[in-house]
């Protein structure tokens, strides 16, 4: 539940078009659901405005059903992530509105939709082999009611590609860029634009790229000023927080 939906609980129950044995049973599992191998937060959405996400690697297909079962029978809009074609469809098979996005590896259920923003965030990748995690960023701000430039294979070996978008890139109220190999795309983004920049370094690369660890480390390490750097691969950590600094007066 979040403020608004609590605000109309207490003034129907203070109205009288609500009894409090009704209203006790709509709190009684107000703080979260235990599943035995998950406890559901429900007072998530009320403490953070975003409601739990649900991290589907390392979780067998029946838990990942029923986790997704109990959030959407309490109308929660429901991101599940890092999740493959047989946990969707299990959870297709109960929730016939599920929607799957398998580039990001994202499943959602929309109960609410969220108010659209004029503002805009932009996903920038260096290469094809990054829209993976890069998906995952956009979907992720996307479900969360943002709209989303999307600027793919951009790369520092042809740079030109990126400049043409620039005045594009400008309009947007903040940036997630998105690169392995080297990891240098966020330095130079990072110096041609005055908005705040989240950078996602990615696995993609050869042996010295060490599973993304010369990016992170590059990223870490930038000189442009507003550049804020994530874990490897953690595309929905960017989206989450882009969405967040794009709701931001």
């Amino acid at each position: 539940m979040n403020i608004k939906e609590i605000e109309k609980l207490l003034n129907d129950v203070k109205s009288g078009n609500t009894s409090v044995d009704d209203a006790l049973d709509v709190l009684r599992n107000f703080s979260y659901t235990d599943l035995g191998f998950a406890r559901i937060d429900h007072h998530r959405e009320l403490r953070t405005g975003y409601p739990e996400i649900v991290y589907c690697a390392g979780k067998t297909v029946e838990q990942v059903r029923e986790i997704f079962r109990v959030m959407a029978e309490r109308e929660n809009n429901v991101i599940g992530t890092r999740a493959n074609q047989e946990m969707f469809d299990s959870v297709k098979s109960i929730l016939r509105d599920a929607v799957y996005y398998p580039i990001a590896r994202i499943i959602s259920i929309q109960k609410k939709r969220p108010p659209a923003l004029v503002s805009m965030i932009a996903v920038i990748t260096a290469g094809t082999s990054d829209m993976p995690v890069a998906e995952e960023a956009a979907v992720t701000a996307e479900l969360l009611g943002n709209s989303v430039l999307r600027i793919y294979d951009a790369g520092v070996a042809g740079i030109h590609r990126l400049v043409d978008k620039l005045p594009e890139i400008r309009k947007c109220k903040v940036v997630v860029v998105i690169a392995g190999m080297e990891g240098a795309l966020a330095s130079v983004v990072g110096g041609l634009v005055d908005k705040p920049v989240i950078a996602v370094p990615t696995s993609v690369g050869y042996g010295a790229n060490f599973g993304g660890i010369s990016a992170l480390l590059a990223m870490l390490t930038s000189c442009s000023t507003g550049v804020t750097v994530v874990n490897i691969d953690n595309g929905f950590g960017a989206g989450f927080s882009a969405s967040m600094i794009n709701k931001c007066e």
